[in-house]
């Protein structure tokens, strides 16, 4: 019997055609199940999940029922049921940090950024969201399925762990993100998007600030980690 997503299961699930093709393509090894809907019969993506099935030997099942119990979304066309998994922060690699992110949509929309600036490395400050929760993984379009991702229980846990530059993105950063030195491999880090920084943790790292207008309070936390992902990979990917 299949049940909806809950933190302590094993598994997790992805929703949607896209999503559920970029699980099949880069976490193939995790995948249980994938169920189909009938109304999605005539989505291109649909014969694209059937092909991947196929060639990597994973069941699958036109079942309507399965797909509208476990999506609230009328439009979802296909779900994969995976193995959560391991996918470790690696050393010596482009890092960003989140301390207590809540918000899943903020996180998908920021995992997405990370892949488009070649940034493959999520470190988690617990409590934090759950990225394997099903909103999370569509969200981020099945971009979590192409990252590493580790949850730590302080800050100053991630820095004895991790030889990266911290860079705290904040309203009182001392350096303009444009003008910052950016020095590989480095840790871009990003408050809750309510309590930001504790004085104690910008201690360990340098500020920087983005460049706004005092029109509002402060930018989508999302928002704020793209400029700094552009601003500190710009000079990176202009090489490649």
């Amino acid at each position: 019997m299949i049940e909806l997503y809950k933190k302590q299961h094993k598994s997790s699930f992805s929703l949607g055609v896209f999503p559920t093709i970029e699980l099949l393509k880069y976490k193939p090894t995790a995948v249980l199940k994938v169920y189909l809907s009938t109304k999605g019969s005539k989505n291109r993506g649909i014969d694209k999940i059937v092909d991947l099935c196929k060639r990597h030997k994973i069941p699958y099942e036109f079942s309507d029922n399965t797909v509208n119990k476990l999506s609230p979304k009328e439009n979802t066309h296909a779900v994969g049921i995976f193995n959560k998994y391991d996918s470790p922060v690696k050393a010596g690699e482009n890092h960003v940090v989140l301390v207590n992110p809540q918000d899943m949509g903020n996180i998908g929309t920021l995992i997405r950024t990370m892949l488009a600036f070649d940034i493959l490395n999520l470190a988690i400050i617990s409590p934090g969201v759950d990225v394997f929760h099903p909103k999370a993984v569509r969200s981020a379009m099945g971009a979590v399925f192409q990252i590493n991702f580790s949850y730590f229980p302080s800050l100053l846990d991630y820095k004895q762990s991790f030889a990266n530059k911290l860079y705290f993105f904040t309203k009182a950063g001392s350096t303009l993100a444009e003008k910052a030195n950016y020095v590989s491999p480095f840790a871009l880090v990003f408050g809750n998007e309510a309590a930001g920084f504790s004085h104690d943790q910008t201690n360990l790292g340098e500020t920087v600030k983005l460049r706004q207008s005092a029109k509002v309070d402060s930018l989508n936390i999302s928002i704020t980690a793209g400029i700094a992902m552009y601003e500190a990979t710009k000079t990176i990917l202009a090489k490649s």
